[in-house]
């Protein structure tokens, strides 16, 4: 039996504000703004100038709360690049039913694809990374959301494609898409042990600097052990082409692992076209987009 109240309260800066001073009146005085994020699981806040409050929006979002605080200190001095820092659990409270975070504020913006300024370097950042995460060796890992074999994804991706092909608004080829698919599910599946995954490397969940280096990577609910090649996404829904072989090389990707992960960004991508199109996140929509252009340019 569910036990969610009938009505959430509104997610807005109010009730931050409630939140942030019953349980933290250290920083009850300090001002509230709501990030623009094309996020659709956590809602994003300013805290003054130094901190963030992170807010679950949906049931299934309001796990990975618990996972970030249970893995995200161990991570952090492994990895290359600065994660979010909790400095504050909070609790279920003020009417709303989950617990939440404050974490420390991290500089930087969402890199945009097409949009890349130093596509070569942002792809040895990225590869730097991907290579320290695969490096951890912490017991324990969680299974990574997505890291499993490519067939647990089949029938929604092709529910998906279905439904593409049904409404031709987008002008995507769903048959050479699915013809892509369908060749994807003959590769070799992975056969070593799992290695550590962010899973989850969206171009919103990546911060970059004025250079457009890679400065830190957010939002780790998706992490978790796994299929390596869950972590080549930004080979295609970020990098442009030129690029891809510098993050290929420098993960030492073979042909078969390469494809997975194409495959694995092509699912992804078709899965969410449907659901955020027509005004529902055009941020997602349209990266989306662009990961199907990606790939149909590669047949």
């Amino acid at each position: 039996m569910s036990t969610l109240p009938p009505t959430l309260p509104l997610v807005d800066e109010a009730l931050v504000r409630r939140l942030v001073a019953a349980q933290f009146p250290e920083w009850a005085g300090l001002p509230v703004e709501r990030f623009p994020s094309g996020g659709t699981v956590n809602a994003m806040f300013r805290l003054g100038g130094e901190l963030a409050v992170r807010l679950p929006l949906t049931e299934g979002g309001a796990g990975d709360v618990p996972r970030e605080r249970e893995w995200l200190p161990r991570l952090a001095p492994l990895l290359p690049r600065a994660v979010p820092e909790v400095v504050g659990a909070g609790e279920p409270g003020e009417g709303y039913p989950w617990a939440w975070s404050v974490g420390r504020w991290l500089p930087g913006r969402n890199p945009e694809a097409d949009a890349v300024a130093q596509p070569r370097a942002l792809a040895e950042d990225l590869a730097e990374f991907v290579r320290a995460m695969r490096a951890v060796d912490l017991p324990g890992a969680p299974a990574a959301h997505r890291g499993g074999p490519l067939s647990v994804l089949d029938a929604e991706t092709r529910k998906a494609l279905a439904v593409l092909g049904r409404d031709p608004e987008d002008g995507v080829d769903a048959d050479a898409l699915t013809e892509i698919w369908a060749a994807a599910l003959h590769l070799p599946a992975w056969d070593g042990p799992p290695v550590w995954l962010h899973a989850d490397l969206m171009p919103g969940n990546l911060l970059v600097d004025g250079a457009g280096r890679l400065t830190a990577v957010i939002d780790f609910g998706c992490l978790g052990a796994g299929d390596p090649a869950c972590d080549l996404f930004p080979a295609w829904n970020l990098l442009p082409p030129e690029a891809r072989p510098v993050f290929r090389e420098a993960l030492g990707v073979d042909e078969a692992a390469w494809l997975r992960g194409r495959a694995r960004t092509l699912s992804q991508a078709v899965i969410a076209l449907p659901y955020y199109r027509r005004g529902r996140n055009e941020a997602m929509a349209a990266n989306a987009r662009h990961v199907i252009r990606e790939v149909l340019a590669e047949r």
